[in-house]
Formats: structure tokens, sequence, C-alpha cells
């Protein structure tokens, strides 16, 4: 069996981050990808919630920033619990292995000013 999701996007917002008395780290983030349309059509955007542990969760927080273009290579998971109210609620989320930055140097470059170059 198979579970492995590749998007490519944009960053919504700066990465959380999350240190948990373990002395592991969480990164979370929303991504933007377009979905392909027909042509003339009204672009259409879905937004996923990414999750990325350990060194990859320190690397997001240092230099993924809102806006940034990246692939995400991950498992799809969903995450489930109960609200105040009861309720079961669901949630998809990626759990990335692997953040790589995606574009151009310059398309990037306004998101990433200021940080080392790879």
């Amino acid at each position: 069996m198979v579970n492995t999701v590749i998007l490519l996007g944009r960053l919504g917002q700066d990465p959380e981050l999350r240190y948990f008395e373990s002395g592991s780290c969480k990164a979370r983030f929303s991504l933007a990808v377009d979905r392909p349309v027909s042509k003339g059509a009204e672009r259409i955007t879905d937004w996923f919630t990414i999750e990325a542990w350990g060194k990859l969760a320190e690397f997001c927080g240092e230099w993924v920033k809102k806006g940034t273009m990246v692939s995400v290579e991950g498992a799809l998971e969903i995450s489930q619990w109960t609200d105040n109210t009861g309720n079961v609620r669901e949630m998809a989320i990626i759990n990335a292995t692997k953040v790589n930055f995606a574009g151009s140097k310059k398309d990037n470059q306004t998101t990433m000013a200021g940080s080392a170059p790879f």
C-alpha cells in the first residue's frame, strides 16, 4: 500500500513551531495549491495543513516563510478529536517527510530577504 502526497504551493503563513518536553519539535503551516482549471475559468485554490517534525520542522521554522513556494512530500493522515461540545471532528493533515524550495530564486526573494543562500 502507498500513501504519498506531493504538493507544490505557497505558504499561507509563517510556520508555527512547537517544542515538547521530550525535546521534539513540530512545525505547522498552511499551503495554498492552485487547482488546474479550464482556460478562462476562475482559479481555484485548495488549502492543506502541513506538519513537519524534528530537524525538518526546525528547517521550516528557520528558512520557510509566508509566500515561499515549496514542494512538500509526505503522507495523508486524518486527525480525529472530540470538541468541547462532544462532537467528533476530523481534519486532513499532510505529515511532511520532505520540504524543498521551488520556483526561481527571484520568485522567493521577497519572502527570503536576509536569509543565507543554499
